[in-house]
Formats: structure tokens, sequence, C-alpha cells
């Protein structure tokens, strides 16, 4: 039962990473814009994406607790240079591709590095979250924004604190989870707050 329980959390959460942010990105090309996304918001998230896979990796934890994060990783940077792409400003996005790269590298170098990278991540990813509530409350508009997005966000962090659970039971990754799950349903709820109706044309 709980062998069970664990091959599907686990690969139900491979499963719905691999098109997590591919509903926001079409969002985006659809609206032809970047508004309701918060650029802060991005680089918070894909900052919190990298030390947690790092931080996984240091440690030679279970490759299908986290196998996902690449995945994430990668699709976050594409949606960063649609981002940038919209906003007029794509070169802006090699220094904030370097700094992540030599982050990589940096984040391994000692064993206080990484623990307090991790310990600092939980906050990093929740800021992320802050700052897409923020903004969304300021321009009050979530046309490019996907609420399905975030709501498979939710998914997985709920299915991730199941395997955590069941494997690692490590605190400070339960404890992450927990906090992304509430933020992230606040975030899908607030999204669909601010959809504007769709009008039929006559």
């Amino acid at each position: 039962m709980e062998a069970g329980l664990l091959w599907f959390c686990n690969w139900s959460t491979l499963g719905v990473c691999a098109a997590l942010k591919l509903p926001q990105i079409y969002a985006q090309l659809a609206a032809r814009s970047a508004r309701g996304i918060s650029l802060p918001s991005l680089l918070l998230e894909l900052a919190g994406f990298l030390v947690f896979f790092r931080y996984q990796c240091y440690y030679g934890n279970p490759l299908l607790t986290y196998l996902e994060y690449p995945i994430l990783i990668a699709q976050d940077i594409i949606l960063l240079l649609f981002v940038f792409h919209f906003n007029g400003n794509v070169k802006q996005a090699l220094p904030y591709m370097a700094v992540f790269v030599s982050s990589w590298f940096i984040l391994s170098l000692q064993k206080w590095i990484i623990d307090l990278a991790m310990n600092l991540c939980t906050v990093i990813s929740a800021a992320s979250k802050f700052a897409q509530l923020q903004y969304l409350w300021k321009v009050q508009d979530s046309e490019a924004v996907s609420a399905l997005s975030w709501g498979l966000s939710a998914y997985t962090c709920a299915t991730r604190i199941v395997t955590t659970l069941m494997t690692t039971n490590d605190f400070t990754i339960l404890t992450r989870f927990v906090i992304m799950l509430a933020l992230n349903i606040w975030v899908t709820v607030t999204v669909l707050h601010y959809r504007k109706p769709v009008t039929k044309a006559e």
C-alpha cells in the first residue's frame, strides 16, 4: 500500500511537472504580454529551485524525490526569457543566467554553504510567492498568469509532503513544502479573483 502510494506520488509529480509551466508560457504567448507576471517573483523562484536541487544532489537523496527540479528549472528559464522578451530587454537576462550558473558550483564548495542556502531556500521561495501576490494586487490583472500552473504547483507540493514523510523525513524539506503548498493555493485563488470575464463578440 505504502509502496504504491509512493510510486503514484513520485510519478504523478514528475508527470505534472513535465508540463507545469506550459499553461503559463501559453497564457503569456496568447496575451503577447508579461503583464501580471512578477519578474522578481520568477527570479526568486528560480533561485529557490536551484538551491533545492543542489541540496538534494549534494546529500545524495533518492533521485525520484527531486527529479522534477531540472525540468522546472528549464521551464522557468524559458518563461524568464519570454518575460524579458515581452518587456523588450532580452539582453538583461544574461547577467542573471551567469549568476545562476556560477551559484551551482559555489553552493557545493563547503557543507555549511549548502546547508545555509537550504535554510534560506524556504524564505527565498516564500518571497517569490509574496512578490507575485504583491504584483497581482498592484496591477489587478491576471490575464497573462495561468491559474492552472499555480494550481498544479500546489498539487506537486502536496505530493512531495507525502514522499518526504515516506522517505527522507527531512524536517527542513517538509517545512518548505507545507509553506509552499499554502502560498501556491493563495496565489491560485488570487489569480482567479483578478481574472477578467471573457466577453463574447456580438
